[in-house]
């Protein structure tokens, strides 16, 4: 019974990071709309290099389209799926 609970502990924490990197991926898709906005400087930077790796994994999937990168749906999609099962599948 105890092991259970630390991997329903463990999935849970996971599925919270999901739910937090979810949250920087729609920051940084919003800012891609301020074309003025420097990626080089450092608030955006970091976003920036936490973000494009995954993004990037569907950029090679679905290439933007006419300057509108749809890439981002499907990096929604996966982790969300993925936050859901690892709250629902391990719960007590």
């Amino acid at each position: 019974m105890e092991s259970s609970a630390v991997i329903a502990l463990i999935a849970q924490s996971l599925a919270t990071t999901l739910q937090f990197y979810l949250i920087l991926l729609f920051i940084r898709v919003l800012l891609s709309w301020f074309p003025n906005i420097d990626w080089s400087r450092v608030p955006f930077s970091l976003l920036s290099q936490l973000t494009d790796p995954y993004l990037n994994l569907f950029r090679s999937i679905i290439p933007p389209l006419g300057g509108l990168d749809l890439s981002p749906i499907l990096g929604f999609f996966l982790l969300q799926f993925l936050a859901s099962f690892l709250s629902s599948s391990f719960l007590y």
